[in-house]
C-alpha cells in the first residue's frame, strides 16, 4: 500500500456564511454586508468568512457572528441574555463553481435575535445594513439608493432563501419564534414575529387562544408593560417546551 500522499488531493477551502435575521418595524429582515475585496467587489452578500485551521465550524460561525454583530451564540441551557443570538448550522453549499478563486464549500449557519441595532461592517465588508428579505431576494437583485441593483454575491440569494424557508417552517413546530423576542414579551409582540416570518395577518384572539394554550410554550412572568400603547398587556417568558404540540400551522397564501 502506497503511503498517503496530501498533495496528490486538490486544496479547497471551508467558509462560514451566515443568514442573520430579526425583525424590523415588523418585517423580517436580514443583515447584508457589501463586499470591499474581490471576488464581486461592491455587491451585497451575506457576512461570513474562511474558518480558521484551529476552528471547528461552529466555533467560526460564533467568532463571525461576534465580528459582525457583536452578538454572542445563545447557550439554550442558558438564561436568555440581551445580547444573545439562537444559532443553528443550516445547510453546506459546495458547487465547484460557487467561488471563482478555488475550490470553497461553504457550511451556512442561521441565527435568529430580537430587533437589532443597526449593524457594523467588520473585516472586508465596505458597508453593511438590514434590509426586508424580500428586497433581498428580488428577481432584479439588490441596491441601496443610488446604486444599481445586482444579485447577492455568491449563490448567498440560495443560502438566504434556504435560511428563511428553515425559519418559516420551524416557528410552526418549535418555540423558535420567541428566539426573534426579548426576554419579557407580549402575546402581541409574539404574534407580530410570526405574521412578520410568515408575510401573513393573524386572528389575535385566536392566536392569543393557541400561543395560551399550548403547554409549556409561553410561561407567565407576572409583570405587565404599556410599550406597545394602550391597556397594560401581561409578559411571558420562553417556556421549556422545543417542541409544540399542536404546532402553529403556517396559513396557507
Amino acid at each position: 500500500m502506497s503511503p498517503y500522499d496530501p498533495s496528490a488531493f486538490p486544496p479547497f477551502a471551508v467558509t462560514v456564511d451566515l443568514v442573520v435575521l430579526t425583525v424590523r418595524r415588523h418585517a423580517l429582515c436580514a443583515l447584508a454586508v457589501r463586499r470591499g475585496e474581490q471576488p464581486f467587489q461592491g455587491r451585497w452578500a451575506l457576512p461570513g468568512g474562511f474558518v480558521r485551521p484551529d476552528e471547528d465550524l461552529s466555533s467560526a460561525a460564533a467568532r463571525e457572528l461576534v465580528e459582525e454583530t457583536g452578538l454572542c451564540a445563545h447557550d439554550p441551557d442558558a438564561p436568555a441574555q440581551a445580547n444573545g443570538a439562537h444559532l443553528e448550522q443550516l445547510a453546506t453549499y459546495g458547487d465547484p463553481k460557487r467561488d471563482p478563486r478555488m475550490r470553497v464549500v461553504s457550511v451556512a449557519h442561521l441565527a435568529l435575535a430580537p430587533d437589532l441595532p443597526a449593524p457594523r461592517a467588520g473585516g472586508d465588508a465596505h458597508s453593511a445594513r438590514w434590509a426586508p428579505v424580500g428586497t433581498l431576494l428580488n428577481q432584479a437583485g439588490f441596491g441601496r439608493e443610488g446604486e444599481p441593483a445586482a444579485p447577492l454575491a455568491f449563490d448567498h440569494a440560495q443560502i438566504l432563501a434556504d435560511g428563511v424557508e428553515r425559519a418559516r417552517s420551524k416557528i410552526e413546530y418549535s418555540s423558535l419564534a420567541t428566539a426573534f423576542c426579548p426576554p419579557e414579551f407580549t402575546v402581541g409582540e409574539l404574534r407580530r414575529v410570526y405574521e412578520a416570518v410568515w408575510g401573513v395577518v393573524l386572528d389575535p384572539r385566536n392566536f392569543h387562544r393557541k400561543v395560551t394554550g399550548t403547554p409549556g410554550f409561553l410561561v407567565p412572568t407576572g409583570g405587565t408593560t404599556t410599550r406597545q400603547g394602550g391597556r397594560p398587556a401581561q409578559l411571558f417568558r420562553a417556556g421549556g417546551a422545543t417542541l409544540l404540540n399542536p404546532p402553529m400551522l403556517r396559513p396557507e397564501v
